[in-house]
């Protein structure tokens, strides 16, 4: 059965959410690399923007670890690296494709397990817009970094998966579709968290599929999905997305659009 789109039922004092979408994320865990590569070059905007030299670095949220891993790489032995993941599971394939000194941590970036200023730099890439409050992910990003440190963000805006909601949307019953976060509510929890410089730049990023089957398998396959326990799909129901995506097909095949927001946090 073909899967069901992202549905938003975060709200920030909700356990039961954050463990659905832990469990979400362990289990694409396997397979997240090679279906991930749309959020993998939208990963590419913040690699522009990382400072020439960090001495202790948290990638939050950060998946299977190949970014944490690159980011290692790139700043060498001298660098105190973390990657920190509400999922178990992903962090279990990243120490098994990275075997290194990264330091893997299980924790919500809304209540890092971090002291405060210690570290020079964060990178996130595609992971706060699954947090419930994202005034409490800013003051945790502001409460970690040392003065003059900076947060390197990329997360999704309003837009997001456009065409997927069109497709499974019904007249009666709309897709509840994750609930993107504007740019402007991004400037003002991180003013309002006391970063000194915000930056918020926004674009949209579009990628194509065969067919509808690998719309949903590249959602799905990152883990960017958690349904209503006992949700269920008719074939009538995925007959009606098909012919709707169908529609929208481009001579690149079947278009799914990203609202990327990239931001720069200075402490």
């Amino acid at each position: 059965m073909t899967a069901q789109p992202m549905l938003d039922k975060r709200r920030p004092d909700d356990p039961a959410w954050r463990a659905r979408v832990a469990r979400a994320f362990s289990r694409a865990a396997p397979h997240y690399q090679e279906r991930a590569q749309a959020q993998q070059a939208m990963g590419d905007h913040l690699l522009a923007r990382l400072p020439a030299q960090a001495h202790s670095l948290l990638d939050m949220g950060c998946g299977p670890g190949e970014m944490t891993a690159n980011l290692a790489r790139r700043y060498g032995e001298a660098c105190r690296v973390t990657g920190l993941d509400l999922a178990p599971g992903m962090l279990d394939e990243a120490r098994r494709r990275h075997p290194t000194s990264i330091r893997w941590l299980v924790g919500d970036a809304g209540a890092l397990p971090l002291a405060t200023a210690s570290l020079d730099l964060v990178v996130s890439n595609l992971a706060i817009q699954w947090c419930p409050d994202l005034d409490a992910v800013m003051a945790e990003l502001h409460r970690v970094l040392r003065p003059g440190g900076r947060a390197l963000i990329t997360t999704l805006g309003p837009g997001t998966l456009a065409e997927v909601h069109q497709a499974w949307s019904r007249p009666q019953q709309p897709a509840a579709l994750l609930g993107f976060r504007d740019v402007g509510a991004h400037r003002l929890a991180a003013h309002r968290a006391g970063f000194r410089g915000v930056s918020v730049e926004a674009r949209t990023e579009r990628f194509h599929y065969p067919d509808l089957a690998a719309v949903m398998a590249s959602i799905k396959g990152v883990g960017a999905q958690v349904a209503r326990p006992g949700a269920q799909l008719s074939r009538a129901d995925v007959a009606r997305a098909a012919r709707r995506f169908e529609a929208l097909r481009t001579p690149a095949g079947l278009p799914v659009s990203y609202r990327l927001l990239t931001l720069t946090l200075e402490h």
